[in-house]
């Protein structure tokens, strides 16, 4: 029973180092949320992000370049990615941690 003790031991040490890795990943990646706001019949484009507890708007401009649409997308996609793989790992490290509490037949 040791062994396979030893094996789920491991899983969960790469699991955490895991949960890190993407953790730091998720700080780094500061993306954002592209919005469209209307203002006397004009259109301006703002990048909403969150500090702290705060949503500021920061401004873009009336133009908007396709390339700066698609690279914020593209950060918003993967932040995505990022949230669903902690999550997941979350889950797994879970299910580890009861699974080494549990009893050991002597």
């Amino acid at each position: 029973m040791g062994f396979i003790k030893s094996v789920l031991s491991e899983e969960l040490d790469n699991s955490l180092k895991m949960l890190e890795g993407y953790r730091n990943a998720l700080k780094a990646n500061k993306g954002g949320c592209l919005v469209k706001k209307r203002i006397r019949g004009r259109i301006y484009w703002y990048v909403a992000v969150r500090e702290g507890r705060k949503v500021r708007f920061l401004y873009k401009g009336r133009k908007f370049s396709r390339q700066e649409m698609a690279e914020l997308e593209r950060v918003k996609n993967l932040r995505k990615k990022h949230k669903e793989l902690i999550r997941d790992l979350n889950n797994r490290i879970k299910y580890l941690r009861k699974a080494l509490r549990g009893k050991e037949d002597v």
